[in-house]
Order: C-alpha cells, then structure tokens, then sequence
C-alpha cells in the first residue's frame, strides 16, 4: 500500500482523485537533441515522494540525476552527460567521459588503473559505461495495492575474437518510495572463461555532501590505498569544505554485513536532516572502497561496492582475486540506492547499521 502525504493509500482510494497514475509516478523515455550529449536516450524515474532520478540507456544504464523534494543527491562532473561516440578507451581517456552521476557502472573486464596484460590493453574502469543498452521494457504497473515502475534491458561487452560479456539490469522502485532497487546479471557468452571486475561507483555531491556530513558504516578494518591516504585514515568518515589542489584519498573496508547478507553505507548531512545510503549483497561484491575527493570544483564522495579493488586486472590478477567467469555462467548482483529523512528515521537507520541488524 504505498504511502504518499502522510497518509495510506489503497489503490481504489487513490484512483478517485487521479486520472493518469502518471500524475504522481512514471517513467519517461526522451533524448537530449543538443549538446555533447546529443541523441542520448533518457529514461526518468519520478515515484511521488519527491525522489527522482534519471537513468542513461545509452551510458551502460548509469543513474546520472537523483534529488529528493528538489535537493540534488548526486555529484555530475564538469563534463556532465557526453555521448559514448566520445569515448576514448585508451589509458585514462574514460575520464573525458565521466559524467559523475549517482551510478557510474565500471567493468566488465577491468576495473581501475588502466595497463596491459596478457589478454591485451585495458583502459581505466573498462567500457561498459560507454555502452548503449537495447531496452526490454519500462514503465509501470500494479501488482495487486502496489504500484511498481520498472525498466529492464540489455548490453554486451564484446568483439570479434575477444571477450562476450551480457549484462541484463532490471532496476525497480514503487509508488511512494524514496529507493531503487538494481539487478544485474552478467553472463559469459564466448565460448573461453573471461576476467570479469564489476564496481558500482555511486557519487555523493552538494548539498547531501558538505562540511561536517558524516559517513555511518560497520567495517572491521580499514585501511588506505596509498600514501596519499594515509594521512586521513583517522578522519575519513567526516567531510571537509572543498579545498583547492586536493589529492584523492581512497580507502579499502573489510565490511561487516547484516544477517541476510547485506552491507549498507550512509552518508547523513545533519544540518539538512537528510541521508543517502548504499545497500548491496556482499556475497558478489566483497570488496567496499571509498573515494574522498574534497577538490575545489571537483567535490565528490565515492562508495563503491565491487568484485575487485581499484589497481587494474594485472594487479587483480598478482593477488589471486581476479575473478573469472566460465562459458555460459552468471553472476548477479544486487545493489540497492536510496534517500531517509528526518532525525527518527537517519537515527533508526544508524542503529541499524551499527548493531548490524536487517533493514527493514
């Protein structure tokens, strides 16, 4: 029974004071017509609560915009939206292309450093963020009190004599939700077991992000990348004001999940008494790394669940964690984006998070 406007809904109550459910809750397909973005397929997600966002069919199916009763929740990068035709997949060319977002997908068969191999070159965080999708469907629909908005389709990481990766996401939200819910499931084509490296960059931005917004995770340990890092081991979980000439700090966690298996990390701005939080199943995606980039211009907090860390395949490869997928088998992923509001609700959630409990 969805909830909208502090009150209960049963769908016949609803539909008495609407005539199209797209009043309160759609989604819209359409395409940027100028700009480096030009010819871009868009589809739009709104849910009635006031959580929005909008998903890049022809950029690996990324989340680009998503806000909450109009305050932005994600960071976009100086380039913003740019059409896969301006890819450029060699050394760190994917940064010409990074448009930020809520969900910037990184894989299929490198995540991170770009470098060479054995299997050949590879570029920084892989091409399937570049790819377009084939759309299966999308819209929405009851399912019995309740109102779902769905849109599922398909990519394919692939080439002649190489590699033939599938990736199917199915992502859903409800009527009234302030969360989405994605699907992924990865399937080797070719006929020879493939690498495969998956990392869901999810990107904080202004306001959510700000000077004193707070980080709430369980991990039992964590530790720097680099030496860069280390200095702000002690205060990664606290964000700065943006500073000029800042260096990217990231950090690796060793998670605790809940008892059904899921890790959750929240990002809680107490001045706005808002919160965005990342869920996902941690029996696919072991691997927490942070991205606390406080740049002037470029001010960014990145939580990424992955299969892998960020030094690239051959580096995977040396540690023995690379992951590979055999003719014909599936993985699938599960990974949840949402928004709370309002002390009792982040308090709940905190408590949740740290007795490491199920969310609800």
């Amino acid at each position: 029974m969805p909830s909208l406007f502090n009150k209960n809904w049963t769908r016949a109550e609803l539909l008495r004071y609407i005539g199209d459910i797209r009043q309160l809750a759609e989604v819209r397909l359409c395409e940027l017509i100028d700009g480096p973005g030009r010819s871009v397929r868009l589809a739009e997600f709104k849910t009635g609560s006031g959580f929005a966002f909008t998903v890049l069919l022809d950029r690996g199916l990324d989340i680009h915009e998503a806000s909450y009763k109009g305050v932005p929740l994600a960071w976009q990068s100086a380039g913003g939206i740019t059409s896969p035709s301006f890819y450029e997949p060699e050394g760190t060319g994917w940064l010409r292309n990074f448009h930020g977002g809520w969900l910037n997908t990184c894989g299929l068969t490198n995540v991170g450093s770009p470098g060479r191999d054995e299997l050949g070159d590879y570029g920084l965080h892989g091409r399937v963020s570049n790819l377009p999708a084939q759309l299966l469907g999308s819209g929405g629909r009851w399912l019995g009190e309740e109102y779902e908005l769905c849109l599922e389709a398909v990519l394919r990481e692939t080439s002649v004599f190489g590699f033939n990766l599938q990736l199917t996401r199915r992502l859903t939200t409800r009527l009234g939700e302030s969360a989405l819910q994605i699907v992924d499931t990865v399937e080797n084509l070719g006929d020879r077991e493939a690498p495969f490296m998956l990392l869901y960059h999810c990107n904080f931005g202004f306001p959510l992000l700000a000077e004193g917004s707070r980080l709430v995770m369980k991990s039992k340990v964590s530790r720097p990348r680099d030496e860069a890092a280390l200095p702000g081991l002690t205060t990664h979980l606290v964000m700065d004001s943006p500073q000029a000439g800042y260096a990217e700090q990231v950090f690796f966690h060793d998670m605790i999940p809940a008892k059904d298996g899921f890790v959750t990390i929240m990002l809680v701005n107490d001045e706005l008494q808002l919160a965005g939080y990342v869920s996902y199943r941690q029996k696919e995606l072991p691997e927490l790394i942070q991205w606390k980039q406080m740049g002037s211009g470029t001010y960014v907090l990145g939580i990424e669940p992955a299969n892998c860390l960020v030094m690239g395949r051959d580096a995977e490869r040396k540690r023995g964690a690379l992951r590979m997928l055999a003719p014909g088998e599936t993985c699938e992923t599960l990974l949840r984006l949402g928004v709370v509001e309002g002390p009792q609700q982040i308090q709940q959630m905190i408590a949740t998070i740290q007795s490491s409990q199920t969310l609800a």
